[in-house]
């Protein structure tokens, strides 16, 4: 074996490509074709879009596992260890199984290079050949059409909300970014679009190529009231239903989703009302308006562009405070910064600006200089604006620490708050 360990593994992964991301399937097509002589018989579910892909993972993993079924799921990116991103059954994968996926992606893949991402969505699917499931999620990792996940036919595709991010690889707007994520889709193969603002373009793709799309609020319904929900499509009613664990409005539209998705998979798939609210009920994700604290608050939320901004500001206005409410904030360079901050500006007493130690992260005096407030402070890191502001929070205050998974990430590991 190449390596013994995870970490090392991992380590000279990132230096395997001469590029972080590149786009296309040919090279990582032809790896997998050595590596899978022998393909597992499983009902693929693969999931795409800009904001709701990890909790729509999130409820189909829990869901269908409550039903019974052996469920693998490939998800990213992580948020403290690399083995969150493969899961077998809700289990994280264990380093061993890791580190000899990986080296027999290594033997299979000769002398072709293959990025960080594509070597571990390779090892995903390697695992879940030798594991027995019954289905597989698979979260696209970025786009859909090109992305390493989309080597494999998806017999239910979903596509969840779409918004603009990823801009120099998806395109400017949301019509072109829908295209790229519309490719997940097959010919013949039911998919489904849980965007309240469906864009055109991928409406028309699906026409196209013959896909049977199902839209929301007009294939399939959802409503709630404040203590529970309902849904239906044009053969099920599910009424007064308990709400999900995940709370908030755009939790609801990613179960309807999920319901719907449910309603499409072939019928040796057996799926009750039971399942469904019990998955529900113990679907978590973490860093999703992720509360880990009280008296003062923390919330955790990985909000990193301008939509989930929204839904991060809109929870946040529904459940007032009454103290002051500080952000600890960090982004990457890539993203909608301006965007980001004109959606929470409203929510934040108080911003606490911080540099991120990784390549592509902004400088906390130039994310100072973009928010033109007063009541902004700049900090080296996550951990110098965790530190500093401590001492200063009353009972009643509360923290948000969003802007990124590198931000989450570190407070996540860290504890700052205890």
């Amino acid at each position: 074996m190449r390596f013994a360990t995870l970490a090392d593994w991992l380590k000279w992964q990132e230096t395997l490509h001469p590029e972080q991301i590149e786009m296309g399937l040919d090279r990582i097509n032809r790896v997998y074709n050595r590596l899978a002589q022998e393909k597992s018989e499983y009902i693929v579910i693969t999931v795409a879009g800009t904001n709701g892909k990890g909790s729509c993972v999130a409820f189909l993993e829990s869901i269908l596992t409550c039903a019974g079924y052996r469920v693998g799921t490939y998800s990213s990116p992580h948020l403290v260890q690399y083995n969150e991103r493969i899961r077998v059954n809700n289990v994280n994968i264990d380093d061993q199984s890791l580190c000899d996926a990986f080296e027999r992606v290594d033997q299979a893949r000769g002398d072709i290079s293959i990025t960080y991402f594509e070597f571990g969505t390779l090892a995903a699917l390697d695992i879940f050949n030798h594991a027995g499931l019954d289905i597989v999620i698979l979260e696209t990792g970025m786009g859909g059409r090109l992305d390493a996940v989309n080597i494999i036919d998806a017999d239910v595709a979903l596509i969840t909300s779409i918004g603009v991010d990823h801009t120099d690889w998806l395109g400017s707007d949301r019509e072109t970014i829908a295209l790229e994520k519309a490719g997940i889709m097959r010919t013949g193969k039911p998919a489904i679009y849980g965007d309240l603002d469906p864009t055109l373009s991928l409406v028309k793709y699906a026409r196209e190529n013959k896909v049977p799309l199902s839209l929301v609020a007009r294939d399939f319904h959802y409503g709630w009231s404040d203590d529970d929900w309902s849904w239906c499509d044009f053969e099920t009613k599910y009424e007064h239903m308990a709400k999900p664990f995940m709370s908030g409005d755009h939790q609801l539209q990613n179960a309807a989703a999920v319901l719907a998705v449910l309603t499409k998979l072939p019928s040796t798939i057996k799926v009750n009302r039971e399942d469904i609210e019990k998955g529900l009920s113990m679907a978590t994700l973490a860093g999703r308006y992720q509360i880990v604290r009280e008296n003062p608050q923390w919330i955790l939320d990985v909000a990193h562009n301008p939509h989930a901004a929204n839904v991060l500001a809109e929870s946040l206005s529904a459940n007032p405070c009454q103290g002051k409410t500080h952000a600890v904030f960090g982004m990457l360079n890539d993203k909608d910064v301006k965007g980001v901050i004109n959606k929470m500006k409203g929510v934040v007493d108080h911003w606490h600006a911080c540099s991120l130690a990784v390549p592509r992260g902004i400088k906390a005096v130039d994310l100072a200089n973009t928010i033109e407030l007063d009541n902004v402070s700049q900090h080296d890191s996550v951990r110098d604006a965790c530190l500093d502001l401590v001492p200063q929070l009353d009972k009643a205050d509360r923290v948000i620490v969003f802007g990124s998974f590198y931000t989450v990430s570190d407070v996540m590991q860290n504890l700052y708050y205890n």
